[in-house]
């Protein structure tokens, strides 16, 4: 049977890539990528974000997903889990780096804490933490 390894990387298409790329520094990724003024790969460990802009997506079956009616939803259905060491000390520091998590920390009970923070296109962000 052939296994897969891991998930590595995920791709976003966004209306405004500057105001991406400063919302996930305040966050902590690292961007090294940049090979355009269109796109840009986010890094946070071995996991990588690649975003896009929406208008600019290439090659033409990318470009047939954004134009979708449910591209309005940005990033309907997704939520991208991201493990923090302290939940409730990572939201707080987004807080005061200004910015506006959905939720506040909460437990749950398939025994993580977490909170949600949506993206400037909408995709969603749980930080977690065990507990």
């Amino acid at each position: 049977m052939i296994k897969m390894n891991s998930v590595s990387g995920i791709l976003c298409f966004v209306q405004d890539l500057d105001k991406t790329i400063e919302f996930y520094e305040k966050l902590g990724f690292i961007f090294k990528e940049r090979t355009s003024v269109d796109f840009a790969t986010a890094r946070l460990n071995w996991f990588w974000m690649e975003f896009v802009k929406r208008d600019k997506a290439e090659p033409s079956v990318f470009q047939k997903e954004v134009k979708t009616d449910d591209s309005k939803l940005g990033g309907a259905g997704l939520f991208v889990h991201i493990s923090v060491q302290d939940v409730d000390e990572f939201y707080t520091a987004l807080v005061e780096k200004g910015l506006k998590p959905s939720s506040d920390p909460k437990d749950f009970p398939w025994g993580r804490r977490e909170f949600v923070l949506r993206d400037p296109d909408g995709y969603k962000l749980v930080f977690f933490s065990k507990k």
